[in-house]
């Protein structure tokens, strides 16, 4: 048994910093108080005669850095040479794959090795094999409509690229995508051009047979699961004019004429952008109400009529994981809010999901807010704006959240930039036009 006694100083009794430690040997034999003490100090739990320490107190940063070197790195963290110069060259290829997209641009300028990786086919592959994550947004602003500005949801943060691809003074506006890349159409309805924003790789596309120069809405499919295996662009016109184009034969085709069974004027709703579900295209039209749709593969035109709900404005298809969506403005008397309805399919009636949190929905009440849609594909950017108001949110369909964005700045300055009009795509290092 031990007995622990503090050590008096003084007549106040103030307690010593040591205490000692006296085995009780009142009732322990010389022999048993002997063998104690040797045991004791071979498993080392009892040392006599050492004074307690303190617990150690905590140092500041500045003490805790202090004789370290600027820049200097434990020597626990340093690479070994010798073991990563043979990391497999495909198993590099997969880890870089994974990366984010801002990151993979800084690794570009590492080396020549690194910056050739977007031309590499088992790059390529594992590219490929990443699930898709959340799109990004192309978008054209109203003060310079020859710069695009690209927004990253997952970093919040907009890129500003430079257009060089397109003529001198050519206003082109994004109008579909699919598989990472984007298409154009000029101001002027005559002109197409395919662009995968983040590498540049662009192509312009052959001149239409059919000569419309009225507006037509378009959409894009691909052939496969990525555009190496080529991509479909189709464009259709109010009286039922329209042309396929085939990136792998580089032309545009008339696989045939519009049926009998499909009203026209179709009275295409130019507002909305298309969907596409598989090799299927979903076009919006406003008279009748409902959508009209057509398969790439088989070449099937269909019309369905769908009432749009009452109140209705400024309202746009979208799809999420192959349910077709839409995104409107609902407003009664002086009160506007952002609603978000699914197809059924059975009935073919859309029924309301979804709709902008109220006390967001207050700061439109007796404005006359108009709203775009710039991107459809799952998670919505929405432009709303009025005379007193500007703003740009997002809505993701799966998680059903509401995000504000940040304004949209271009480099080294100051003036919030206005967005004219936008698309989603799917970011892919390696999709080329």
């Amino acid at each position: 048994m031990l007995i622990t006694l503090p050590l008096s100083l003084d007549k106040d009794n103030l307690r010593s910093p040591f205490q000692w430690c006296f085995p009780n040997i009142n009732d322990t034999s010389a022999e048993d108080y002997y063998s104690l003490v040797m045991a004791a100090g071979k498993s080392g739990n009892c040392k006599m005669l050492e004074p307690f320490k303190p617990p150690p107190s905590k140092r500041s940063r500045k003490e805790r850095n202090r004789g370290k070197l600027p820049g200097s790195t434990p020597a626990s963290e340093v690479m070994d040479q010798e073991i990563w110069k043979e990391f497999p060259e495909d198993l590099f290829e997969a880890v870089i794959a994974r990366l984010p997209i801002a990151t993979f641009f800084r690794f570009r300028s590492v080396c020549r090795k690194w910056n050739s990786l977007l031309e590499s086919q088992s790059f390529s592959h594992y590219c490929a094999e990443i699930p898709q994550a959340n799109p990004w947004f192309y978008t054209i602003t109203h003060e310079n409509m020859n710069v695009g500005a690209m927004y990253d949801p997952s970093t919040k943060k907009w890129h500003h690229p430079t257009i060089s691809f397109l003529p001198a003074k050519m206003i082109a506006l994004p109008v579909a995508s699919v598989g990472g890349l984007v298409c154009f159409l000029d101001i002027g309805h005559r002109n197409f051009y395919v662009c995968n924003p983040l590498t540049q790789s662009f192509k312009e596309l052959p001149a239409r047979s059919v000569k419309v120069w009225s507006r037509v809405a378009v959409g894009m499919t691909l052939n496969g699961n990525s555009t190496n295996e080529g991509y479909k662009i189709l464009w259709v016109g109010c009286d039922g004019e329209y042309e396929v184009y085939d990136s792998v034969k580089n032309s545009w085709s008339r696989p045939g004429s519009m049926p009998s069974n499909i009203k026209l004027p179709l009275s295409l709703n130019f507002r909305s952008q298309a969907i596409s579900i598989d090799s299927t295209l979903y076009f919006m039209q406003s008279d009748p109400e409902g959508i009209v749709s057509y398969n790439m593969v088989s070449g099937v035109w269909k019309q369905f009529i769908i009432p749009a709900p009452i109140h209705l404005s400024d309202h746009t298809l979208a799809e999420c994981e192959g349910r077709i969506m839409l995104v409107g403005l609902l407003t009664k008397n002086a009160a506007t809010c952002v609603c978000i309805w699914e197809l059924q399919k059975m009935t073919l009636l859309w029924k309301e999901v979804d709709r902008m949190p109220n006390i967001w929905c207050l700061e439109f009440y007796g404005k006359h807010v108009r709203m775009s849609c710039l991107g459809n594909k799952g998670l919505f950017m929405l432009s709303l704006r009025s005379r007193q108001m500007n703003r740009l949110v997002t809505y993701n369909v799966m998680s059903r959240e509401w995000m504000k964005v940040p304004g949209c700045v271009l480099p080294r300055g100051r003036k919030r930039q206005w967005i004219a009009c936008g698309t989603a795509f799917h970011p892919c290092l390696t999709a080329t036009a």
